[in-house]
C-alpha cells in the first residue's frame, strides 16, 4: 500500500476519532457525575446536524450557522434537561434507559415531522473544500484538518476546565461524591444541569461538524451512540482522558480497518467475498478491542472513580 494511503486513513482515523470524543465526553460526564444512563445523547447529535443544515440553508453562511447551531442544541438540551432528565437523577438504571429510549423514538418522529424522512444536504465552507499539501505530494482535504483542529482545541480546553478551573473541580467533586459535594454547598442541580447542556453542545459541535462528511439523516445518532458507548467503556466512565484515548483508539480502528482489511482479505479470498467481509471485520475489531481493554483492566484505561 502507498504510504501515503496510509497515513492519510490514519488521518481520517483521528478526524473520525474526535468527533467521537465530543459525543463520549459529554456523555461520560453525564454518567459519571449524574449515574444516568442517556440514551438520548445521540439525539441531540442528529438534532446539532439538522440544526446546522437549516442554519445554513438560510443564511448561506458556514461560520454564522456553525455557532447559532450550537446554542439552539444547547437550549434543547436545557429543555430536555429541565423537562425530563432531573426527574431521572433518582431513578434506577432501567428508568432512565426506558425514558431516554423513548426520547430516541419521539426525536426520530420530530425530525421526520418537521425535515421529512429523506436526507439533508449539509455542504462544507467553499474555502476549505480544497486539499491541502501537508508533505511533498501528500494532500489532505482542508475540511477534515479543520475538524481535526477542532477535536483538539475543545479536547486541551475540557482538559483545562475539568482539571484547572473551580467548574472543574465542582465537577470533580460530583463524580467523585455526590453528596458530599452538596453537604460541602455544591448546588448540585446546576451542575447537572450545566454538565447536561454541556454535553448537548458539544453533541452539536460533532453533528454540525460532520454533516458534510457523513449523511444527515432520520436515526445518524443511534449508530455513533453506540461507538459512544465503547468509548466511554475501554476509556473509562467519568475520564475525559479516557474518552479522548479510547476515541482515537475506536476511530482509528474503524477506519484504518474499513480502508485496509478488504485489500488484504483479497489476497487469500475472492473480491466480492473481502469487500464484504473487511467492513464486517473491522465493526467487529471494535469490540474485540473493548473486551481486550476490559479483561485486562475491567475499569476501563483510565477511569475517574473506583
Amino acid at each position: 500500500m502507498p504510504p501515503t494511503l496510509i497515513a492519510e486513513q490514519l488521518l481520517n482515523g483521528v478526524q473520525f476519532g474526535l468527533m467521537l470524543f465530543l459525543l463520549a465526553a459529554g456523555l461520560t460526564l453525564v454518567f459519571g457525575i449524574m449515574d444516568l444512563m442517556n440514551l438520548a445523547h445521540g439525539s441531540l447529535y442528529m438534532i446539532g446536524a439538522y440544526l446546522m443544515a437549516t442554519v445554513l440553508a438560510a443564511t448561506g453562511n458556514f461560520w454564522i450557522a456553525l455557532p447559532l447551531a450550537i446554542l439552539a442544541t444547547a437550549l434543547v438540551g436545557l429543555v430536555l434537561e429541565v423537562g425530563l432528565i432531573r426527574h431521572l437523577y433518582h431513578r434506577d438504571h432501567l428508568s432512565q434507559v426506558l425514558a431516554t429510549f423513548a426520547v430516541i423514538l419521539i426525536a426520530d418522529d420530530l425530525v421526520k415531522m418537521i425535515w421529512g424522512p429523506a436526507p439533508m444536504m449539509l455542504n462544507a465552507p467553499p474555502s476549505l473544500s480544497g486539499p491541502v499539501e501537508l508533505l511533498p505530494g501528500f494532500f489532505y482535504p482542508a475540511y477534515r484538518l479543520l475538524i481535526i483542529g477542532v477535536g483538539l482545541a475543545a479536547a486541551l480546553g475540557l482538559c483545562f476546565v475539568v482539571t484547572k478551573t473551580r467548574a472543574g473541580m465542582l465537577v470533580r467533586a460530583g463524580a467523585s461524591n455526590r453528596e458530599m459535594a452538596a453537604v460541602m454547598g455544591v448546588r448540585v442541580q446546576r451542575l447537572f444541569m450545566a454538565v447536561f447542556v454541556l454535553g448537548a453542545a458539544l453533541c452539536a459541535v460533532a453533528g454540525a461538524l460532520l454533516g458534510p462528511v457523513l449523511a444527515v439523516e432520520v436515526g445518524m445518532g443511534e449508530n455513533i451512540l453506540i461507538l459512544a458507548l465503547v468509548v466511554i467503556v475501554i476509556g473509562g466512565i467519568g475520564s475525559i482522558r479516557g474518552a479522548f484515548v479510547g476515541a482515537l483508539l475506536v476511530g482509528i480502528v474503524d477506519t484504518a480497518g474499513r480502508a485496509f482489511l478488504p485489500t488484504l482479505l483479497n489476497t487469500v479470498l475472492p473480491l466480492n467475498i473481502a469487500s464484504n467481509l473487511g467492513p464486517a471485520v473491522a465493526a467487529i475489531a471494535i469490540y474485540v478491542l473493548m473486551a481486550a481493554v476490559l479483561f485486562a483492566k475491567p475499569t476501563g484505561l483510565f477511569p475517574a472513580r473506583g
